[in-house]
């Protein structure tokens, strides 16, 4: 009989450990909720965002430059001489050329990478 309770207890200390060690599962902490944003916090991040997209046209526009004069095809352009049109600066080897296109633009405007799409 001693060793029927011996087998007894020998059993219930294993199913005792299985049930400690294993038996359990750790629960994982809820995560935490998420932070509210403020109208302050949103209007900043609009203005870096629009900060953001300007950098990057104007980074855009400036790599498509003018080199060479629209009404004397293959003359390089002078920095000095130019008229706004349309908003954007136009450059031209002479004078000459600046009223040349001053008196019909819009025939050089397709000669311009400033000008294309």
């Amino acid at each position: 009989m001693n060793m029927k309770r011996g087998y007894l207890l020998l059993a219930v200390l294993a199913i005792a450990a299985l049930v400690t060690l294993g038996g359990c599962e750790k629960k994982e902490q809820p995560a935490a909720p998420p932070k509210a944003t403020t109208m302050e916090e949103m209007t900043k991040k609009a203005a870096t965002t629009a900060e953001e997209m300007k950098t990057t046209a104007e980074t855009a526009a400036a790599s498509v430059e003018q080199t060479v004069c629209p009404v004397m095809d293959g003359n390089k352009i002078d920095k000095n001489v130019f008229v706004e049109y349309k908003g954007k600066k136009v450059y031209f080897c002479c004078a000459g050329c600046k009223a040349k296109f001053e008196a019909d633009p819009e025939q050089y405007i397709a000669k311009l990478p400033q000008f294309q799409k």
